[in-house]
């Protein structure tokens, strides 16, 4: 097995811990804390917490990182301290603990993709180029990490009970360390300055690089619909716990086939061709969730649309990121992408959300969202014009 091989196969086996990880916590952390007798707000609080340090945790690590070069002891540093944060849970609890508690893990833990992210695109980079191929078979292994822990999840704390749950997080963020030692030393990324831009500053200048974040701004915050509210709205149409987890697990599994066999559709040069399409399909997903909410058949099929909306959104994304942020500046170039695509859009998601259900009902949340993807292909699609690598660019 080749040096690169070796090092993609870690991280893939990383972001399988590192997503069965999400999928242990996550879902289940609010069913902990209602079973502690918390409050709502106090439950609120703390789900928001993940949101806020994505506002500045990864660049913090994306700056760092690009400064040292030392990606690979970085990442392994910070699944170290994500577990030992988490060994708190295992204290007699509190609202004020608690809080402090999660926001160290999920302050460590925003290390762990983007700088993994950064070392798959150093990887693929080294051997040619984005290979989509090559990146959904590494990238899928981080879903079927998901898949496996949210079903198995909501088997064993339906067996065992709420009261397992922190000991279950210690032993699922074991797996994460294990995984971050696997990674080889010789991935730490070494620099060549003489081809970089001056600063990162020159780049976020470009006028393309600003159209791609805000068309990605735009397509994420549309997903918040999704992501915050779906399982609520579902609830409240009247589907069954059982109906409302299985349509969960259709778009997980239509994001796992889509990076497994993504190699045969996306090219890069037609990175924008996709983004614009994911987009549009977002804004159909959304209005339809909206519209047909009432209809099973419906929602199975608009699940299937995360393949595109999400998986090739997200392909699409890390190839011209890659292109946008060489070398140096990848770490961060991979920071932004969680900052603005998930930490900024995930706490103003949320709070517009929230207000716009209150008020007008969980439908006007994702009728909002149509709106938005539609700003994200207008943004993508002014993106394609002005990127001198695109098919589409305007010549100069």
């Amino acid at each position: 097995m080749t040096d690169s091989a070796r090092t993609l196969r870690a991280s893939a086996l990383l972001g399988c811990a590192y997503y069965g990880s999400i999928g242990l916590f996550n879902p289940f952390a609010p069913l902990w804390y209602k079973s502690l007798g918390l409050p709502v707000v106090a439950i609120g609080l703390l789900v928001s917490m993940q949101s806020w340090t994505r506002l500045f945790a990864p660049y913090v690590w994306g700056l760092v990182a690009d400064r040292t070069g030392r990606r690979v002891e970085l990442i392994r540093a910070a699944a170290l301290a994500c577990w030992l944060s988490a060994l708190g849970l295992l204290l007699p609890p509190s609202v004020l603990g608690l809080t402090l508690i999660v926001f160290l893990m999920y302050f460590f833990n925003a290390c762990v993709t983007p700088l993994n992210e950064a070392l798959i695109a150093h990887e693929l980079a080294a051997s040619g180029g984005m290979d989509p191929k090559r990146y959904g078979r590494v990238r899928l292994w981080g879903s079927v990490g998901f898949l496996a822990t949210v079903v198995g999840g909501g088997w064993w704390f339906e067996w065992a009970g709420m009261a397992v749950f922190p000991v279950t997080i210690a032993v699922g963020l074991t797996a994460i360390v294990i995984a971050a030692w696997r990674l080889p030393r010789r991935a730490a990324v070494q620099h060549d300055a003489g081809h970089e831009p001056v600063s990162i500053g020159t780049t976020l200048r470009r006028p393309e690089v600003g159209w791609f974040f805000l068309g990605m701004f735009f397509t994420v915050l549309a997903h918040t619909a999704i992501y915050a509210f779906y399982s609520l709205y579902l609830d409240r149409l009247g589907y069954s716990k059982g109906q409302v987890g299985a349509l969960w697990a259709v778009s997980v599994a239509a994001e796992i086939a889509w990076f497994a066999f993504q190699g045969r559709w996306v090219r890069h040069r037609h990175l924008h061709h996709w983004l614009i399409a994911a987009a549009l399909l977002t804004s159909l997903r959304m209005a339809g969730t909206a519209w047909l909410g009432a209809s099973l058949a419906a929602m199975v099929l608009l699940q299937c649309c995360h393949a595109v909306t999400f998986a090739a959104q997200h392909t699409a994304c890390i190839g011209l990121i890659g292109r946008y942020f060489p070398g140096r500046l990848q770490g961060r170039g991979q920071a932004l992408y969680a900052v603005l695509g998930y930490g900024v859009s995930g706490v103003l998601g949320s709070l517009g959300g929230a207000w716009l259900a209150e008020s007008h009902g969980y439908a006007a949340c994702f009728w909002a969202g149509a709106g938005f993807a539609l700003l994200g292909a207008w943004s993508h699609w002014r993106c394609a014009r002005r990127d001198p690598l695109s098919v589409d660019a305007t010549p100069a």
